[in-house]
């Protein structure tokens, strides 16, 4: 999906973001969420896309597709953050409000570095990541063994754990244009 190359600079962190959508031509925006994150970043270590049930969202809702990826960063993570919300908002991202609501671009940081983080703006890692299989599973792909700050277990054993539902299946893209 990127080909931006950087040279990780002394004290960069791993960096993990989940990604999201679920209206719209959602690969498509996967891919631009992708290339202006590549743009900050440089390299990407990329997940596989998966299809995934919507959790907590307005009933009816679409189902969203979904990825992780990872970088180096040396930013501090608000302004990841303050980056994060502003490819959203340039790639058509609208909050009303509604909880769950249906979204173009949906980028969560879920990790920086071993950084533990609690403000009203940002909570590090991602308070709900453990939870989630439509994190841990592309987390999966890129490092099974990972193991998020405060966690004692590696990304592969809290899947393990989480039921099966909802589901989380792997995009086959063999069916859409490149």
């Amino acid at each position: 999906m990127c080909s931006v190359s950087q040279t990780d600079a002394p004290g960069a962190r791993r960096t993990g973001f989940s990604l999201g959508s679920n209206c719209e031509d959602r690969l498509a925006f996967l891919v631009k969420t992708c290339d202006r994150l590549a743009q900050l970043f440089g390299d990407l270590r990329l997940s596989r896309v998966y299809e995934t049930e919507p959790v907590n969202c307005p009933p009816g809702s679409p189902s969203f597709l979904n990825a992780c990826v990872e970088v180096a960063a040396t930013m501090p993570p608000q302004e990841i953050l303050h980056h994060c919300q502003e490819i959203e908002k340039a790639l058509g991202r609208v909050r009303t409000g509604v909880y769950g609501e249906a979204r173009t671009c949906d980028i969560d940081l879920i990790y920086s570095g071993d950084l533990q983080i609690d403000t009203p703006r940002l909570t590090l890692p991602h308070p709900h990541a453990a939870q989630r299989r439509f994190v841990l599973q592309p987390l999966c792909d890129i490092d099974p063994s990972l193991v998020l700050p405060g966690q004692t277990s590696t990304v592969q054993e809290l899947l393990n754990r989480l039921p099966e539902s909802p589901a989380v299946t792997p995009l086959d893209l063999s069916c859409h244009d490149h």
